[in-house]
């Protein structure tokens, strides 16, 4: 196999006719499905491949390629889990040889690593790993959705599952939804914009584009996802605190086998009118003990935003209520 290379090109030659056309699979399925883990572009003549893209993609796609020719070369043909197993170990030998850290979270197609940056952050991570459901309260900023996102795309792209699922509820729309212009997608995606922006972080957005457009990440407001049986997917409740108690009833017994749910929220931050009604608050206590559940809690402390967003929230927290004589007295005065 004779290559030659140069920045966001490269070009395989192979001299045996069958070994090519083995590697690349009836109608070019195995290069096509390449694609699904790097952002590349291939074109076939004959026994030559030539790949364009970034350098760093172009690089990984040939270690996959080097590792499937291999297995071509000892007389086997080429499946999708080879495939997979290939990226996989590519993927770890590369991430071995920059000193990843165990605990970090790799995101395949981006080659991105998110790291937990508080003792919090780490177990929650470690929960979602070893749970089946796992719910993360804490005020905003904390990484709750931002690292679930992360486990999510890692989980799809280690084939643990099939699809992602993001919702969450639109409680600041009221029961005036319908009011607004558009259709209904155009309606709630200002609410769910937050899910797409932490996507949109992880990986590029043409990529992202693609898997939403083939169902693989689906967004939708928890509505939505009434009588619905989720199988073989990760799926991520964000904003919580602003499910009412049947609506966190019905979201939880929508997970279905081989599936992980992360729930996430604030309860210092309740839209609803009746606080006491927050679904969030109120399974803190009805799942409580069940095996397989592990709540996580999150504090100022875990906060990764702007130095000042962890003052502002302690301030918040230790602030003294005003009494009602007083605010009268300043409305008076």
């Amino acid at each position: 196999m004779d290559e030659k290379s140069e920045e966001g090109f490269l070009k395989l030659s192979f001299d045996d006719t069958n070994v090519a056309r083995n590697l690349f699979g009836p109608h070019d399925e195995n290069i096509k499905y390449l694609k699904k883990y790097f952002n590349i572009r291939a074109s076939i003549r004959g026994n030559h491949l030539t790949i364009i893209g970034n350098k760093s993609d172009i690089e990984d796609t040939n270690r996959v390629i080097s590792e499937l020719y291999g297995i071509v070369k000892k007389g086997s043909a080429i499946s999708p889990s080879d495939i997979d197993h290939a990226v996989r170990y590519v993927s770890h030998a590369h991430g071995e040889k920059e000193g990843l850290r165990k605990d970090q979270v790799y995101i395949l197609p981006s080659r991105k690593s998110i790291t937990p940056k508080s003792k919090n952050q780490k177990a929650y991570i470690d929960a979602i790993e070893t749970h089946d459901m796992v719910i993360g309260i804490g005020p905003a900023g904390t990484g709750k959705t931002y690292l679930a996102m992360a486990m999510a795309l890692s989980a799809y792209y280690k084939r643990e599952v099939s699809r992602i699922v993001l919702t969450r509820p639109a409680i600041e729309a009221g029961e005036k939804l319908g009011y607004l212009p558009g259709t209904m997608y155009e309606k709630v995606n200002p609410y769910l914009r937050p899910l797409y922006d932490a996507l949109y972080d992880m990986v590029d957005m043409e990529r992202a584009s693609r898997l939403i457009e083939r169902g693989v990440i689906e967004i939708a407001p928890l509505a939505f996802m009434r009588g619905r049986t989720l199988n073989d997917a990760f799926v991520i409740l964000d904003e919580a605190q602003n499910t009412a108690s049947e609506q966190m009833k019905m979201f939880l017994t929508r997970l279905g086998f081989s599936s992980k749910t992360v729930i996430t929220g604030d309860i210092t931050q309740i839209d609803l009118q009746d606080k006491k009604t927050s679904g969030l608050v109120e399974i803190q206590t009805i799942l409580k003990g069940i095996k397989g559940i592990r709540f996580v809690y999150f504090s100022e402390k875990d906060v990764v935003r702007h130095p000042l967003v962890q003052k502002i929230i302690k301030a918040y927290e230790t602030r003294k209520p005003v009494p009602e004589g007083g605010r009268n007295a300043e409305r008076k005065g």
